[in-house]
């Protein structure tokens, strides 16, 4: 009895120190990991990871990413981000994201949300605000926030995107990403629908990603079809820390 209970002892020490040998090989696995990504990126991503931000392809590998600011096809006509080249966003908006790519897929299973841009540092705001010195203040801020009151952004809680195909093929919206116009407002769509301005198809394509984005909790706003919030500006400022 004695000798039974002897090796149930023994047994019991021999599996606690064989799984608490596990973890900790685990736990250092994990941090060379995270050191090893640390490592591969750039000074801004580098911050953004620091912080918390999350890369939203780890989060979602069927996400689409072509960040626009990464190149030249945006409206400031060059390459803004220089190392940055991932997606970035807050977690739980990251999250979000993912729920509303796999909602798209449920409907369309051979449609991706494809992103333009997310987690946006601060310096790089202001870039693109002094870009369009051409437009009175308030004009401006339709297309860009203000540096002086912070972008969603800039909080990592904001993401521009669309619809594409599996293969990249991006649907069509009735304008490009970032058109400074109104044809680009979804508050306008009806009117520029009756004008014959927007097709029915057009139109449509900018319900599914509105439908499967608020589906999730986020919102858009009435300037920018590919805009979509997370939160608030007021919220991000109390939950998040900016990006800088």
């Amino acid at each position: 009895m004695r000798k039974h209970i002897f090796s149930l002892l023994l047994f019991s020490l021999i599996s606690s120190s064989f799984e608490a040998k596990h973890k900790s090989v685990e736990n250092e696995e994990n941090k060379k990991s995270a050191k090893s990504q640390m490592a591969s990126t750039c000074e801004y991503e580098k911050k953004m990871l620091q912080q918390g931000l999350v890369n939203v392809r780890e989060i979602d590998a069927s996400i689409l990413v072509e960040l626009k600011y990464s190149t030249t096809d945006n409206f400031v006509g060059k390459d803004v981000y220089g190392c940055i080249t991932n997606c970035f966003m807050q977690k739980r908006p990251a999250e979000m994201l993912k729920k509303a790519n796999t909602l798209l897929q449920k409907k369309h299973p051979n449609y991706r949300l494809l992103v333009y841009d997310g987690g946006r540092p601060l310096s790089i705001q202001k870039v693109l605000w002094s870009t369009l010195s051409q437009y009175p203040p308030r004009e401006r801020a339709k297309y860009v926030a203000n540096p002086a009151q912070g972008s969603i952004h800039n909080y990592g809680s904001a993401v521009d995107l669309t619809i594409a195909t599996a293969d990249g093929k991006a649907l069509d919206m009735g304008t490009k990403y970032d058109y400074f116009g109104e044809l680009a407002y979804p508050v306008k769509e009806d009117y520029f629908l009756a004008k014959k301005k927007l097709t029915k198809q057009q139109v449509a394509n900018r319900i599914l990603l509105r439908n499967v984005m608020e589906a999730v909790g986020f919102m858009h706003i009435d300037y920018e079809w590919w805009h979509f919030n997370a939160v608030s500006r007021r919220e991000a400022k109390q939950i998040y820390q900016i990006i800088e």
